[in-house]
């Protein structure tokens, strides 16, 4: 698993008001987030009228993908008529293997297909995405599963 960080900064030439500048933010931020599925944020110079720094990430299974959607956003920010890039840093941070993908010392998967399942999937490790309630009958924002055993919740 492979996160693209990119931390920018919008200049914009002579806003009037900070309504200008926050028309701006999120016409960029809809327009990044509608074409390339990417998570963005205004994070930094929130009161500042010229600068806008904002955050983009996205998650990928492959690293050189997810690099390539960078720079293409990148070359989209060069090409904005409404502001201009100014500095911005690209970082991937690479993750191993995801909680329940783990290996013995012979290099076989410790769970079965069947036992990850039964287990949540394997995202997000013992807690697993069943266990949080989302979906059928959830509701509630407990996790109903501690280490494979029940622990609240009546069904």
């Amino acid at each position: 698993m492979h996160i693209a960080i990119l931390q920018f900064e919008l200049l914009i030439p002579s806003p009037e008001s900070i309504k200008d500048k926050r028309r701006v933010v999120k016409s960029v931020k809809d327009r990044l987030h509608r074409e390339h599925m990417v998570s963005v944020a205004e994070v930094k110079y929130l009161d500042s009228l010229n600068v806008a720094g904002m955050a983009l990430c996205l998650v990928n299974r492959d690293a050189k993908y997810a690099r390539s959607v960078i720079d293409t956003i990148v070359g989209k920010l060069r090409a904005l008529g409404d502001a201009q890039l100014g500095e911005h840093t690209v970082e991937i941070v690479s993750s191993g293997q995801l909680p329940g993908d783990e290996l013995d010392e012979a290099g076989n998967p410790i769970w079965t297909e069947e036992e990850r399942r039964a287990w949540g999937g394997g995202l997000g490790g013992a807690w697993g995405w069943a266990g949080w309630g989302f979906g059928r009958g959830g509701g509630r924002a407990s996790p109903r599963w501690l280490g494979g055993k029940r622990c609240g919740g009546a069904r």
